[in-house]
């Protein structure tokens, strides 16, 4: 990734009735928390995620992308692929894919949802991953 501009990113872990939303910076590389969208419909989802786009103004976006243990797409692998995909052409931003993979497990601390922490992971994971920007 270069000549990508520094400030927030948004981050995914896009599900059919929960998304957990976790924030960051591409200048201090860390990422949090920040909420959990529940959406029953594609209308309620997108209204919440113009609402966290216009509030935070991502430079990009970053999207949980499940997939099984041996690397083989999981049910959700294709809509989260679209998901992106819309991300990007309806905000006009960069939509990367980053593997999700053990992230819900790794954040289970006897919370009923745990979405938004698992999407944090997966952000944080996006920019440990990656040189500096």
């Amino acid at each position: 990734m270069t000549d990508v501009e520094n400030g927030t990113v948004l981050c995914f872990d896009f599900g059919l009735a929960r998304t957990g939303v976790a924030i960051g910076n591409t200048l201090t590389r860390t990422a949090r928390p920040l909420e959990i969208i529940h959406a029953q419909t594609n209308d309620a989802r997108w209204k919440a995620v113009d609402r966290l786009v216009r509030e935070w103004a991502p430079v990009y976006f970053v999207v949980g992308l499940p997939m099984h243990a041996d690397g083989t797409p999981s049910t959700l692998t294709a809509r989260c692929e679209r998901f992106a995909r819309q991300l990007g052409g309806r905000y006009l931003r960069a939509a990367y894919l980053e593997n999700e993979r053990g992230t819900s497990k790794a954040v289970e601390r006897g919370r009923e949802y745990i979405d938004d922490a698992a999407a944090a992971l997966i952000l944080q994971q996006f920019f440990d991953k990656r040189p500096e920007e």
